[in-house]
């Protein structure tokens, strides 16, 4: 019952979104299983429902004037899927899909065109020296020779026990402060993500807005409705000392919501590394006359400020650190460097 209240009112837009997109989408349906008509639904699908267009001032009826021409002659379905995958990533949004029973496309421009900034095996053997605990998508760790607790969240797509964050939390208590380390998580559930947020909070706290289409404009949403994070339950452990979150520009979609959260908190929580990947809109999937799944971004998110994180979180002001291919090959991880000497001060070097 607490995670429902974690994510009080998600629930109802979700619903309502699906009945709004349920609507529209017989019409498009009607359209013939041809490649004019699969195209026509496409762009269809995308510019009655995507809910970034404005947000990112995409000209789509210029991408229609572009391609629709196109759409007037015999095509491979693989051809078909090729050019269907190019129209899509004209939304430069990593939420959107497309996917066949041959392929699905990606867009990967939100994060190929950055730096890593994350070297799993620099942190295990350099900093954690392979002295670590596993659960589930969680590692964790007292880091050597430095008084600070240490949590990797690979993902949020499975999600973890009261009672192991309890035990987590438990291991790191003699901590002068924790590293929550999202770099690289790709997302998940925002179940997943509010039951580790709970943690880090004494009182409910406004978590966000969501929104919703209200009919087929592109300007045509709801006014947004604000969700909150209650704490964890009595009984289960909070924690209140300092805590550092790791990110880079693979930190995406569910896990940008947890950057947004966490760094909203101020005070004892700094967010450090490189501004996040966005993906703040709630996908929603449909289909074209074909048979191919169509997943894209559907309902925008807001943090508690009310601005849209589509296009990322950025660092707390002064802690944008970035890391090098020739640092990460003397095992050295400057970002993290920098998370510990925000913590304990200055560490002993760890690359030595």
């Amino acid at each position: 019952m607490r995670t429902l209240r974690h994510i009080a009112g998600l629930s109802a837009f979700l619903f309502m979104l699906i009945m709004t997109s349920a609507c529209h989408d017989d019409e498009v349906l009607d359209m013939p299983n041809s490649f004019s008509g699969n195209f026509k639904a496409l762009w269809e699908i995308i510019d009655r429902h995507y809910c970034f267009l404005d947000d990112k001032d995409i000209d789509w009826q210029a991408v229609y004037t572009k391609y629709e021409p196109k759409t007037h002659t015999q095509i491979s379905s693989y051809d078909m899927f090729r050019m269907f995958s190019e129209v899509l990533d004209c939304l430069q949004d990593g939420h959107v899909n497309l996917s066949s029973p041959f392929a699905t496309s990606y867009y990967r421009g939100w994060w190929d065109q950055y730096p890593e900034n994350f070297n799993e095996r620099v942190i295990l053997d350099h900093y954690l020296r392979f002295n670590y605990n596993q659960l589930g998508a969680y590692t964790y760790a007292r880091m050597p020779g430095v008084n600070v607790g240490y949590i990797r969240v690979s993902s949020f797509s499975s999600s973890i026990g009261e009672g192991n964050l309890d035990w987590i939390l438990n291991y790191l208590s003699m901590s002068a402060g924790i590293i929550i380390d999202v770099r690289n998580n790709g997302g998940g559930e925002l179940t997943s993500v509010a039951t580790l947020a709970s943690r880090f909070i004494s009182k409910r706290t406004l978590a966000g807005y969501i929104s919703h289409k209200t009919g087929p404009g592109h300007s045509e949403f709801s006014t947004p409705r604000p969700f909150y994070y209650d704490p964890a339950d009595q009984g289960h452990l909070l924690w209140g000392r300092p805590v550092v979150v790791l990110a880079n520009r693979s930190t995406y979609s569910a896990a940008n919501t947890f950057v947004a959260f966490m760094r909203s908190l101020g005070g004892n929580v700094t967010v450090v590394g490189s501004t996040t990947g966005g993906g703040s809109g709630m996908p929603f999937s449909s289909s074209l006359p074909c048979g191919w799944t169509l997943r894209f971004s559907a309902c925008p998110m807001y943090d508690s400020q009310g601005n849209i994180t589509e296009a990322g979180v950025e660092p707390t002001a002064g802690h944008a650190v970035d890391c090098t291919p020739e640092q990460f090959a003397c095992g050295y991880d400057a970002i993290l460097e920098h998370a510990v000497r925000l913590l304990v001060g200055p560490s002993t070097d760890q690359a030595e």
